[in-house]
C-alpha cells in the first residue's frame, strides 16, 4: 500500500477538496445528509465566521496516490480556554475513508498541531465546538440524523478508537411520537405550576429575532454554565445563528417561560428540514423554490434543540409547564409525527428521566473522545 502524504489547506482547490470529501465516501443511499456546501464554507472561513475570532485551526487532507482520502480540523477555542483553564485542543470536521493508516496520520498530524500550541489533551468531534454540531455517532445508524445532528459510518469509532483516543462523555437522543406524548397527567401538574398566573408562556418573533436570540444566550449562559464542556456564545456567534435560523424558525416552536416579567426558560424546537437538505444535495440551486414546494410535505419530524431554565427557576417545575405548552401546540397537528430531543448529556439525569417519563426512549447516542499526554 502506498505511503499517505498529510498536508495543510492552503489553497481554493484544497478547500474545495475538503469540503466536498463527503460526497465520496457516503452513498446518496446512506442515512447522511449532505449540508450545504455554503454553510461549510462559511463556518470554516476565519474571515467570514465569528468563532474564528477567537479560535485558530488547522485543515489537513490525507492524500494516497494524490487522491483525497482523508481530512480534520484541527482546533484551539481560547473562550473555551479562558473559561475552563483546561488548555484543551479540539479535533474535528473528521471525514475519512475505512483506512485506519491515512486516520493515524490525521491525527498524529492534528495532534502534532495543537501540541506546538501548547495544549494538554485533544478532544473531539467538535464541529468547531458545543455550540455547533458535535459527537461521534455510535449507537442508532438506522435513524436519519435529525436537523444540525451527525450521521457516520459505523467504521469510524474503529478508526478513532485505534488512534489511542478513549471515550470521555456520550451524548444521547431521545425520540417520542405524538401518540406517546402524555397529555392528560401533565396537564394536572403544569396547572398546579401555572395556578398562581406567576408562570407563563409567549412564543418567539422571528420579527425580532436578534433580541431574542440574545434572551435565549442568557438564558442558555444560566441554564448550562456549570455543564460539561459549555462555553458561553459570543454576540457575534449569537448573530450568526440568528440569520442561520430565520430561514426555518417556527414562531411558535420556539417559546419563552416567564417567572412573572422575568424570562426564566426557554424551549427551541426547530422543524427537521434534513428531507430537503438530502434533496438539495449540496446546494440549492435555481430549483431550490420548486423542490421545497414538492417535497416539503417529507418534514414529518421536529428536533428538540434546546431546553433551558435559569438556576434560580430550576425547581420550580418549568420543563412540565414547557412540554404541557408544547403538547397543546402540537395535538392535532398532523404535519410532525415526532420530535427527537438532544442532544442530552448522558450524566444529565435530571432531564433524561423526566423525558423518559414523558414518552421518549433513548434512539440515537454520541461519543465526545479525548487523548491526553
Amino acid at each position: 500500500m502506498s505511503k499517505v502524504d498529510i498536508s495543510p489547506v492552503t489553497t481554493n482547490s484544497d478547500m474545495n477538496e475538503f469540503i466536498d470529501l463527503p460526497w465520496k465516501i457516503y452513498p446518496r443511499e446512506s442515512n447522511w445528509v449532505p449540508p450545504l456546501k455554503k454553510d461549510v464554507r462559511r463556518l470554516l472561513d476565519p474571515k467570514r465566521h465569528p468563532f474564528w475570532q477567537f479560535s485558530e485551526r488547522e485543515l489537513l487532507l490525507a492524500r494516497r496516490d494524490s487522491q483525497v482520502i482523508g481530512r480534520i480540523a484541527a482546533i484551539i477555542d481560547h473562550n473555551y480556554d479562558q473559561y475552563h483553564g483546561e488548555r484543551m485542543g479540539a479535533w474535528g470536521f473528521f471525514e475519512c475513508m475505512n483506512d485506519q493508516q491515512a486516520a493515524d496520520a490525521l491525527f498524529a498530524a492534528a495532534e502534532q498541531w495543537v501540541k506546538s500550541k501548547g495544549m494538554r489533551f485533544l478532544r473531539g468531534p467538535l464541529n468547531p465546538s458545543t455550540n455547533y454540531e458535535i459527537g461521534l455517532l455510535i449507537e442508532g445508524y438506522q435513524y436519519a440524523p435529525t436537523i444540525m445532528m451527525p450521521w457516520n459510518h459505523p467504521y469510524y469509532l474503529d478508526l478513532v478508537q485505534g488512534c489511542g483516543f478513549k471515550k470521555e462523555k456520550d451524548l444521547i437522543a431521545l425520540r417520542i411520537s405524538q401518540e406517546d406524548m402524555i397529555g392528560p397527567r401533565i396537564q394536572r401538574l403544569a396547572q398546579r405550576i401555572t395556578r398562581s398566573g406567576k408562570v407563563w408562556c409567549r412564543n418567539g418573533s422571528k420579527k425580532n429575532l436578534q433580541s431574542e436570540m440574545s434572551l435565549i444566550a442568557d438564558i442558555y449562559k444560566s441554564a448550562w454554565a456549570e455543564n460539561w464542556g459549555f462555553v458561553p456564545l459570543t454576540e457575534d456567534e449569537t448573530r450568526e445563528m440568528a440569520r442561520n435560523l430565520v430561514p426555518i424558525m417556527k414562531e411558535e416552536l420556539t417559546f419563552f417561560i416567564y417567572y412573572g416579567e422575568d424570562p426564566a426558560g426557554v424551549v427551541m424546537i426547530l422543524p427537521d428540514v434534513n428531507p430537503l437538505l438530502k434533496r438539495f444535495n449540496g446546494k440549492i440551486g435555481l430549483t431550490g423554490a420548486l423542490k421545497y414546494l414538492m417535497y416539503r410535505h417529507e418534514i414529518r419530524g421536529l428536533r428538540g434543540a434546546l431546553l433551558g431554565v435559569k438556576k434560580r427557576y430550576q425547581k420550580l417545575g418549568l420543563p412540565l409547564v414547557a412540554f404541557d405548552h408544547l403538547f397543546k401546540l402540537l395535538k392535532g397537528n398532523h404535519n410532525y409525527d415526532y420530535i427527537e430531543f438532544g442532544w442530552n448529556l448522558e450524566d444529565n439525569d435530571a432531564i433524561n428521566k423526566f423525558e423518559s417519563e414523558m414518552g421518549a426512549k433513548i434512539c440515537k447516542r454520541y461519543r465526545i473522545f479525548r487523548k491526553s499526554w
